[in-house]
């Protein structure tokens, strides 16, 4: 009989079908085994997410993505203590597809269903360990800034289960901002990447956008994508090439000034706050121009900075794997007819 016996490890699967990627994750004990993802290239041809081919493609993906998880994380199927899975917000087909394998995957096992929050789980990413000796994780309390292509929030962080939402988009999130100007420009999508490489060789300073004024921590760029969008008609009216001639400079202007919206409400938030341990989570957190922001606010405001290595900003499997972890050491299981969710909500 082995020593110490009830000390058995904890291996959760994760996960993740919110919105056109397929993902699934292996956790053990919170340290990372394997994160595959099945990305969709369909979506590219009609400048966003269709949600029927999304929900389509997840179906075709879930079942290999699952199984390559779990062959790369070296176990069988039969040693998971969990699965956690993404209950909401996003798309509903595509929330419904990996609910539902979740759910059977669960009970065939006889194993307990763990229902993670998208958001929650964006912020979690930090706490992903890649070894057992990985202290990478910030302290708590900290203060997050989650950007992605549906959120923008400034969230002060108490615990795993306890997140307070400081600010918030009231209308378009930064990545869908980014991505819009970017269809604009006729760039194509997704446009985050896309304008990050182009902003690298423009002058961010070249062109000025509106930054509209919303009191408190809250953020809007509606009216950022409306500038933009009056400025590009009326310089394409009086030079037909000016987009080709100055998208490196357009690019690096847009990026800028969305940024810079971005860290005002999150230097706001900091001082309000009075917590200088400061993360970045989401997709938009991968762009190069907010991480630069990033260290130059750690050295001039004596931050203590946080950034996601960029495999965890995207959408990605490990994040729901590790709320899951969190959440299964405490006994917090989900139903098995719990419904998935569409509303971006931390609860």
């Amino acid at each position: 009989m082995r020593i110490m016996e009830e000390r058995k490890d904890i291996y959760i699967l994760g996960i993740e079908s919110s919105c056109d990627d397929t993902s699934a994750a292996v956790l053990r004990n919170g340290v990372l085994l394997s994160n595959v993802t099945a990305s969709q290239d369909v979506h590219q041809a009609y400048g966003g997410v269709v949600p029927e081919l999304a929900s389509r493609a997840h179906q075709q993906n879930v079942v290999p993505v699952v199984d390559q998880a779990i062959k790369r994380a070296g176990i069988t199927k039969e040693q998971l203590s969990a699965v956690a899975f993404t209950r909401g917000p996003g798309l509903i087909g595509s929330l419904l597809v990996g609910v539902s394998f979740a759910k059977g995957f669960a009970r065939s096992l006889g194993i307990p269903l763990v229902d993670v929050n998208h958001l929650q789980g964006h912020v979690m990413a930090h706490f992903i360990k890649e070894s057992d000796d990985d202290k990478s994780a910030p302290p708590l309390p900290f203060i997050c800034l989650l950007v992605s292509g549906g959120n923008s929030q400034i969230v002060r962080v108490n615990a795993y289960n306890d997140m307070e939402v400081l600010g918030q988009t009231i209308d378009d999130a930064a990545g869908e901002a980014i991505d819009k100007c970017s269809k604009v420009m006729g760039l194509g999508y997704p446009g985050g990447p896309i304008i990050d490489k182009l902003a690298r060789q423009g002058n961010p300073q070249a062109f000025k956008f509106a930054e509209p004024q919303i009191p408190g921590l809250d953020y809007s760029f509606s009216g950022l994508k409306t500038s933009f969008l009056y400025s590009l008609r009326d310089w394409v009216a009086a030079e037909p090439d000016f987009i080709e001639r100055h998208k490196e400079d357009i690019a690096a202007s847009l990026e800028h000034t969305i940024v810079d919206i971005l860290m005002k409400k999150l230097r706001k938030a900091v001082k309000m706050t009075g917590v200088k341990h400061v993360a970045v989570a989401g997709g938009v957190s991968a762009n190069n121009g907010l991480r630069a922001a990033f260290r130059d606010h750690a050295e001039r405001y004596g931050w203590t900075i946080y950034i996601p290595k960029f495999s965890y900003t995207t959408d990605n499997a490990a994040m729901i794997g590790i709320t899951g972890y969190f959440k299964y050491l405490d006994g917090v299981f989900c139903d098995i007819d719990a419904p998935a969710f569409s509303k971006v909500t931390f609860k």
